[in-house]
């Protein structure tokens, strides 16, 4: 039989690519991509030319059958994301689960992912912590802040440029402003950047200065 690796590949630093990752994706049969012309220039960069097919949220439902097959029937098959380490707020759980319950080995390679840093840097507990990944956008966010309005351990989520203020906003009113927090974002880019302080104190900030590039947020428990 063959095998499926899901390979983090970099969140912004190309040099964050590690030689494994490479040589997996070099040599596996297929690679399975979030989005193909994203990967395509990490593939291109690193002079890798094996075969990539699409795989996304709004296809793997429909695919997860075939790929099990192939690799049932000998194929080596690498997943990656568009940035990081797939199944990370990002696709790969369902494809990883039939694989496991089919019975086939599966390999996750050590590499980036956003909220590891970004809980290091917040300088905030990190020996006991809670990944939140997204927050709802509509139904249940109410919900979801309730329940974690109680929790003891650090709190960790991601979030896009353009709902932070939102985000900060409902922190304030179901944390308390004077909660502390730790917002990075452009995670090993050039122009990264660690707000640390109050939410009230970040939310001031990022109000004067409307942020750019995706967005780790880290947040102190009760």
């Amino acid at each position: 039989m063959g095998k499926l690796y899901l390979v983090p590949t970099p969140i912004g630093n190309l040099d964050d690519m590690t030689f494994r990752a490479v040589k997996v994706l070099e040599e596996a049969d297929l690679i399975l991509a979030e989005d193909t012309r994203t990967s395509g220039k990490l593939l291109k960069h690193f002079e890798i030319t094996t075969q990539m097919h699409s795989h996304h949220m709004h296809n793997e439902h429909k695919t997860v059958d075939t790929i099990v097959e192939r690799i049932k029937g000998g194929d080596t098959i690498a997943l990656i994301s568009d940035a990081g380490t797939p199944a990370i707020s990002d696709p790969g759980f369902l494809l990883t689960r039939a694989c496991v319950e089919a019975g086939l080995e599966v390999d996750c390679l050590p590499g980036a992912t956003a909220f590891v840093p970004a809980l290091v840097n917040s300088g905030l507990p990190n020996d006991k912590f809670v990944f939140e990944g997204f927050l709802p956008v509509k139904k249940g966010r109410q919900t979801r802040f309730l329940i974690l309005a109680e929790e003891e351990r650090t709190m960790i989520f991601y979030e896009s440029p353009h709902k932070l203020i939102k985000t900060l906003g409902h922190m304030v009113e179901y944390f308390g402003a004077a909660r502390r927090i730790s917002v990075s974002r452009e995670i090993s880019k050039l122009h990264e950047e660690t707000v640390r302080g109050s939410i009230e104190e970040v939310l001031a900030h990022f109000t004067a200065k409307p942020p750019k590039g995706e967005l780790v947020i880290v947040v102190a428990g009760k």
